[in-house]
């Protein structure tokens, strides 16, 4: 069976992603997760999560893939087994010395190799299967044919993983030293500012007043940021190759940025959906342009617009629940009365809420909902849920 993988960065993404489709999910806990601190979970708020996603059957995979150095390599016995007991199925890793580690003071928890140590061949994911790898996160420069190849050479319970959407870094496999160059934030731990996405210009040194763009036809030319990925279209192959779980990137994503991305491809995988559909479900979500990546070939070289964000709509507001006839709902972003809000939902395609009126928990009516998590409510006669969401086109 595929497994589709979400990204959890907050108790609200985690709901969603549960909601959507996903079969399992993956988060940072408070060591070694290679993300802002704010998206980091505590061992509790982890327990909590394992027992949540446990109950519905989908399984909860902790990220500890940043550098580590010789004072953190300590302190992972510990470490490994409290996330153990918290209920985590898996840690997804990079470093050697944190897998050995690891696999030593707790053989029962599942070790997953990150996309972060650039695995593109066999012989590679061969020796960390013998370390105690039981899933390879293919590097992301590797080709369908490429992943066929892997594939054939290694044994079938060393499992495969690839990215399918989010963004990308133009470094091998993330490897990236601009961040910690530019403002000596490093990437590598967790703390990247993405200066890769700024729009840079060109400076002659006599002259450091005058700045030159570097632009095709009036277009910024983003030269050192990639597109988002995007494989809505590539799932058959990919699954034909020999991955077997699919990963959407985006722990610092929203609710509403999770629950559209899984469940565009939730429906696409269980065959609810087309793929048409579905590549203008993830339009309507923040992106830069869409790219297959590395599948195909090449990266193609026109990063023309690379760091241009565009968006199709925006979200609204979240589902609380609906009887007799009136939904009820907080607001999350601005719409007037009489809009049409669109609903996200795992149960309803292409369904419209219609704000022909609104009214506050008073019950005096609203014109404007422009009160974030303001709690309102809609008449309508659509069979509503907990957890399904509203959006309006931007």
């Amino acid at each position: 069976m595929t497994e589709l993988l979400a990204p959890v960065g907050s108790k609200a993404a985690l709901d969603a992603a549960l909601r959507f489709g996903a079969d399992a999910v993956y988060l940072g806990g408070p060591m070694l997760q290679l993300r802002a601190k704010s998206a980091g979970f505590s061992f509790d708020a982890i327990a909590d999560a394992a027992k949540k996603v446990h109950a519905q059957n989908r399984r909860l995979y902790v990220t500890v893939n940043s550098l580590a150095y010789g004072d953190e390599i300590d302190a992972l016995p510990a470490y490994a087994n409290q996330l153990k007991d918290c209920g985590a199925d898996a840690a997804i890793v990079s470093d050697l010395g944190v897998l050995t580690a690891m696999h030593k003071s707790c053989p029962g928890l599942e070790l997953h190799v990150s996309t972060q140590a650039s695995c593109t061949n066999y012989a590679a994911a061969l020796t960390w299967h013998a370390l105690g790898a039981k899933r390879i996160v293919l590097a992301r420069e590797m080709t369908v044919e490429e992943i066929k190849k892997l594939k054939r050479r290694i044994p079938d319970d060393l499992e495969l993983e690839a990215f399918v959407h989010g963004a990308m870094c133009m470094a091998y496999s993330g490897r990236c030293l601009l961040s910690s160059a530019i403002l000596g934030r490093s990437g590598n731990r967790g703390d990247c500012a993405q200066p890769c996405r700024w729009s840079y210009a060109l400076v002659e040194q006599t002259r450091p007043n005058q700045s030159f763009p570097i632009v095709e036809e009036g277009n910024h030319s983003f030269v050192l940021s990639s597109r988002d990925l995007n494989c809505i279209g590539l799932l058959d192959e990919l699954i034909d190759a020999g991955v077997t779980s699919l990963k959407i990137e985006g722990r610092m994503k929203t609710e509403y940025y999770v629950a559209v991305v899984v469940n565009a491809y939730r429906r696409v995988l269980d065959g609810t959906m087309t793929v048409n559909e579905a590549r203008r479900e993830l339009d309507s979500v923040s992106h830069r342009p869409y790219t297959t990546g590395f599948y195909h070939g090449e990266l193609p070289l026109d990063h023309s617009n690379a760091g241009t964000y565009t968006q199709t709509h925006r979200f609204a507001g979240v589902v609380l629940g609906s009887a007799n006839g009136v939904a009820t709902i907080e607001q999350r972003n601005r719409f007037v009365r009489g809009d049409a809000l669109e609903v996200i939902s795992p149960a309803l395609q292409n369904a419209v809420l219609k704000a022909d009126e609104i009214f506050d928990e008073t019950g005096a009516p609203v014109e404007i909902a422009n009160r974030v998590r303001q709690v309102l409510r809609i008449p309508t006669a659509l069979p509503l849920e907990p957890g399904e969401l509203l959006r309006i086109r931007a």
